[in-house]
């Protein structure tokens, strides 16, 4: 049986951020959200999660039939990092803290030691 605990550490640092990301309110940083009433956007950001962890929710409960769907999370967790280093002068982004980079870069770290251990 794989070794899976590099994967779920960068998850688990990946659902910290996104814990944190309601925090430092991350819709002021995308595109489309920012330009709406705050409410509207804090709204759409917040429900927008719930199809998403119920898709990783649905995935994760067969993984074992399903292991490429760690390999294309990993590279999510990656990607999400670099653009959150692509963001970092938005004049609207609250992620500046050790706190919150930690969340944001152990998510992508580990995801990196995951796809390299494969």
């Amino acid at each position: 049986m794989p070794n899976y605990f590099l994967f779920y550490l960068a998850l688990s640092f990946f659902l910290a951020h996104e814990i944190d990301a309601v925090r430092c309110k991350e819709w002021r940083i995308f595109p489309l959200l920012e330009l709406i009433n705050e409410q509207l956007a804090r709204t759409i950001f917040i429900l927008a999660h719930v199809p998403l962890f119920f898709f990783l929710s649905i995935q994760l409960s067969c993984i074992t039939e399903n292991e490429s769907f760690m390999w294309y999370m990993d590279i999510f967790f990656v990607v999400h990092m670099l653009m959150h280093i692509g963001y970092l002068k938005h004049k609207n982004n609250k992620f500046k803290d050790w706190l919150s980079w930690l969340a944001i870069g152990g998510a992508g770290i580990f995801a990196c030691l995951d796809l390299v251990c494969r």
